[in-house]
């Protein structure tokens, strides 16, 4: 009997022994999944907030934290960035081999003028090879006779021009000794000997400016050459280069460029028959005028007018100031404001009556517009950039109102038609159908 106690006594002395390694491994495995759950390990463990402690609100999103309008600036300036770098790529490429693209244009601005009657031709039966042929060569020789006639009116009338330059310079000089400026004839000898000293001290320069010279016309050549290759194979296969054309354009885009093509070419070939056209006329009223006001070199003169009136609004006050200097150094003040008022004249008659009714709307450009392309046109590439810059710029319109509405059209098309109770009130609101046809 005394042996039972001390075995019972034993037994539970193991139990609770047992019992309390059980719980402390318990303990331990909640330790161990607790710090599983919160990532932190056991020295890094941190016990959790009392439940007094004050609620701390997280931090926002830092691309919410940023407002709106900044945001809205920033995607706006990136992107143009982006599209300054492109337009910085683009004027490289087109400065580095401005030679071709001077000529490519001006074979463009010359097959605008000699298309209608290659189609004309064609119309009437001619082939395609021949009408091509017969037309580029008049073209070219009617334009090769306009510079040989200039040429030789210029060569014939500038000795006599240089004479009656002196004598107007004498004349100048003798109004200015008797004007109420009181110029004296030691302050005009100074001018004089300072412009003779500029002169001879710019030598080496004017040397150097005439052997570029030479360089320059043998660019004209190369130019020339490029133009007349160019508008050859425009009138004779400009319709399957444009095809060409298309299929370097994504699929996706290929439907509204093929018809921005026909009605940006259709601007241009408007653009520079209606400049034909007003040129023509400047050139023969204000030759006519400078005539009978017997200014030297009318004809030339009216040439160089035709010639300058392809640079909107400078060309017109470039060309108008050369007739005006030439009378005035040659047949006096009141024959140079005499041919000033005809230049005025026949210039506002062309602004606001010759240009509207024969360009229209299709070539409608902005005079701010007009004024900065041809600015920018002539810092970038000279005569000639001035030149195509305004029919670079009504294309450029035409082509992004042509995308505009078809992209809009587009997007009316594929949109989902109203069904049913809408449809109808649809066209009872409005008297027809607001859906787009197929």
């Amino acid at each position: 009997m005394s042996r039972v106690p001390g075995w019972l006594g034993r037994l539970g002395a193991g139990l609770t022994e047992m019992s309390e390694r059980w719980n402390e491994r318990r303990a331990e495995a909640e330790r161990e999944r607790d710090e599983t759950e919160s990532g932190t390990s056991s020295d890094e463990y941190v016990p959790p907030p009392p439940d007094y402690a004050p609620d701390v609100p997280a931090r926002p999103d830092p691309a919410l934290a940023v407002p709106w309008g900044v945001r809205v600036a920033a995607e706006a300036g990136w992107r143009l960035l982006v599209l300054a770098g492109t337009l910085w790529v683009l004027m490289r490429i087109i400065s580095a081999v401005q030679l071709v693209v001077l000529a490519f244009v001006s074979a463009l601005l010359i097959t605008a003028i000699l298309q209608p009657t290659v189609a004309r031709l064609r119309r009437l039966g001619v082939p395609r090879g021949p009408a091509t042929a017969l037309t580029a060569i008049l073209g070219f020789v009617v334009m090769g006779l306009i510079g040989w006639f200039v040429t030789w009116q210029v060569m014939e009338n500038i000795d006599d021009l240089s004479g009656q330059i002196q004598d107007g310079i004498d004349e100048l000089r003798n109004w200015l000794l008797n004007s109420p400026f009181h110029v004296t004839d030691k302050q005009i000898n100074e001018i004089a000997k300072n412009l003779r000293e500029a002169v001879g001290a710019n030598t080496d320069q004017i040397t150097s400016a005439g052997l570029e010279g030479v360089t320059v016309v043998v660019e004209s050549l190369t130019g020339i050459l490029l133009a007349v290759f160019s508008t050859l194979f425009l009138l004779y296969d400009g319709k399957r280069i444009w095809e060409w054309t298309l299929k370097l354009v994504p699929a996706a885009a290929r439907p509204g460029v093929a018809g921005a093509g026909p009605a940006a070419w259709r601007t241009l070939t408007a653009y520079v028959r209606g400049t034909v056209i007003v040129a023509l006329i400047d050139a023969i009223f204000i030759g006519l005028g400078i005539y009978f006001l017997d200014v030297p070199m009318a004809v030339p003169l009216a040439v160089f007018i035709f010639l300058f009136a392809f640079i909107p609004l400078v060309g017109a006050v470039v060309s108008g100031a050369l007739a005006v200097v030439v009378a005035l150094v040659t047949q006096g003040v009141f024959t140079a404001v005499m041919t000033l008022v005809v230049v005025l004249a026949v210039q506002q008659i062309e602004g606001h009556i010759l240009q509207p009714f024969i360009l229209g709307r299709a070539v409608r450009v902005h005079p701010l517009a007009v004024v900065l392309s041809v600015a920018c046109g002539g810092m970038v590439a000279g005569i000639g950039g001035a030149v195509v810059a305004v029919p670079l710029v009504a294309v450029t319109n035409t082509v992004a109102g042509y995308l505009r509405a078809y992209s809009r059209k587009s997007a009316l098309r594929h949109s989902i038609r109203p069904q049913g109770a809408t449809a109808v009130g649809a066209v009872d609101q409005s008297g027809t159908s607001e859906v787009p046809s197929e």
